[in-house]
């Protein structure tokens, strides 16, 4: 069973924690103790996220807006959805994201397979009964086998007025048997508008002559 795992890039916070009593430093003065300050609690009995952790800001139906805490409040966000059997078993996940205009993807994709998924038999996926297409995966790492993929606005269109996809995967156990998990597309239109939109592309600077 494939666990959920962060879609989104999470910052890497290492350091080494000082004993609470110091010696002072050799100016003299005091070496400041590392006291955590705590962290606050909601009223739900939710603590807030901290700068490099993922929390799910809204749901959407069947989607979730997955976003990552920054410094500077600045959350970058993405759609996210846990793809599940007909037993209830978690198979794969998906995460898209709007991209800046003017480039030949109007949104990116990060689908998640298991490491036990053929490879080289691609991933397919169709959007209600429109034409099936295929993806390569871009690299595996412990929490899976990862597709970065692209979507067309008319492919996003797609998604906005369909009822569901299906994602169809190849276990390396049974090659001639591929498995197909339905992505619900219920609350997308509504989720996938919530997204901040990114900022357009700078343009190339000038050449001089």
């Amino acid at each position: 069973m494939l666990n959920p795992i962060k879609t989104l890039a999470l910052l890497a916070i290492c350091a080494a924690a000082p004993a609470f009593a110091q010696d002072q430093t050799s100016s003299g003065a005091p070496a400041a103790p590392d006291l955590n300050l705590g962290t606050t609690v909601n009223s739900d009995g939710t603590t807030e996220p901290q700068v490099g952790q993922t929390y799910i800001k809204e749901t959407f139906t069947d989607w979730s807006s997955r976003c990552l805490k920054t410094a500077d409040g600045k959350d970058p966000c993405q759609l996210y959805q846990l793809l599940k059997d007909s037993n209830g078993n978690s198979v794969a996940e998906i995460s898209i994201f709007p991209l800046a205009s003017g480039a030949p993807a109007a949104a990116g994709s990060t689908i998640v397979a298991p490491l036990e998924t053929l490879l080289t038999k691609n991933l397919t996926l169709v959007v209600g009964t429109d034409q099936a297409k295929q993806y390569p995966f871009t690299f595996c790492n412990r929490a899976g086998c990862i597709a970065r993929i692209g979507f067309t606005a008319d492919e996003v269109d797609q998604f906005r007025k369909g009822a569901t996809a299906t994602l169809t995967l190849t276990p390396v156990a049974t090659p001639n048997q591929p498995v197909s998990v339905e992505i619900s597309l219920k609350g997308f239109t509504a989720g996938y508008a919530s997204l901040p939109a990114p900022a357009p592309a700078a343009a190339p600077a000038a050449s001089g002559n």
